[in-house]
């Protein structure tokens, strides 16, 4: 299963620089590979890549219980808790909490590898069309 989602995100997707770790147990976990694209001014990782790395991983969670491709964003909001490290790859765990017939809720904490404390969390919204 995670070979076919990581195939998917590099084919579809290959600029996000994205690992899947795991998917599973209505969960996942993803690692963004943190290049300098990815930075903004004081060493740090952009919002932008911080929401990207956010919906990537509650849609990976999604294609690990569903395999539901089409799955959509509805709605995303994401709480910057502190200043994540530009030069460490950042990981998201994820833990999907409503799996509805057609709308799914998934809440995400972002970390920079190797810290204990969220740089980042954010709860997204999907809707999941023809299921």
């Amino acid at each position: 299963m995670i070979e076919n989602i990581q195939k998917f995100l590099d084919d579809e997707f290959p600029q996000n620089n994205l690992v899947v770790e795991h998917t599973g147990g209505e969960s996942s976990i993803v690692r963004k590979k943190v290049k300098a694209s990815d930075h903004r001014p004081g060493n740090t990782v952009s919002g932008p890549t911080m929401m990207t790395l956010a919906d990537a991983a509650i849609y990976v969670a999604i294609l690990g219980e569903t395999g539901n491709y089409g799955a959509v964003t509805i709605q995303l909001t994401i709480n910057f808790l502190r200043k994540p490290e530009g030069d460490k790859d950042l990981i998201a765990r994820c833990k999907l909490l409503k799996m509805g017939k057609t709308l799914v809720v998934g809440q995400v904490e972002l970390f920079s590898e190797g810290k204990e404390e969220p740089v980042a969390q954010a709860t997204a919204s999907y809707t999941l069309p023809g299921r």
